[in-house]
């Protein structure tokens, strides 16, 4: 089925024995939002020298293919301090198996500067591709920041690495679909309305 993500339906089911897995270790509002290079808030330790980037409501707009005009600015400065291996597009829409041809993955690797992942499973479920693109240019998942506006793909996924998650909880606008709402729900019953004892995401450790 087009747009059907089996990968999430089948990895949520973690949620229900450790809700700490969908946790962000970092958040801003929105892309325009990112301090870069990327530190993370407790843990000066961490290195980051990769980084994975979903696009919808995260540096573009919903089915659009291009930097939204108000990010460009960000989108520049991280070009500028990562090297162009090191970033890495990683979208359930362009580059899957819904992507005819890979033409979407095209052209917004043309638009963006950046490649884009080619994968058959979706996030959450694409970890080992993306660890192994990494592993290329000898970064490690305790080395990989994954930024992205779903708790449950791109900060499922990030833990399920051994990476850091970063969630843009807004984005380009802020999504009134049903799962959306609903994580943003889950994180405030998780975190923000437990200000003594909040859950907290795994910490990843080295290799």
């Amino acid at each position: 089925m087009l747009g059907f993500n089996l990968s999430a339906t089948l990895n949520v089911s973690r949620l229900l024995y450790n809700p700490s897995l969908c946790l962000p270790h970092l958040t801003v509002k929105s892309f325009d939002q990112l301090s870069i290079p990327f530190k993370i808030p407790n843990h000066p330790q961490a290195q980051i020298k990769g980084v994975v980037l979903d696009k919808d409501n995260c540096f573009a707009k919903d089915h659009d293919d291009k930097v939204w005009p108000a990010y460009e600015e960000t989108w520049k400065k991280l070009r500028e301090t990562y090297p162009k291996e090191h970033l890495l597009i990683v979208s359930n829409s362009a580059g899957t198996d819904d992507d005819v041809n890979h033409a979407q993955a095209e052209t917004l690797e043309g638009n963006t500067g950046v490649t884009v992942l080619r994968h058959s499973i979706k996030k959450p479920g694409c970890l080992s591709e993306i660890q192994n693109y990494f592993q290329q240019f000898n970064i490690n998942p305790n080395e990989i920041l994954v930024i992205g506006d779903r708790l449950f793909t791109d900060m499922l996924m990030a833990n399920m690495m051994g990476s850091w998650g970063c969630w843009i909880s807004e984005g380009v606008e802020l999504s009134g679909k049903t799962f959306p709402k609903l994580e943003r729900d889950l994180y405030e019953r998780l975190v923000a309305s437990r200000a003594n004892d909040p859950y907290v995401p795994p910490v990843p450790k080295q290799p």
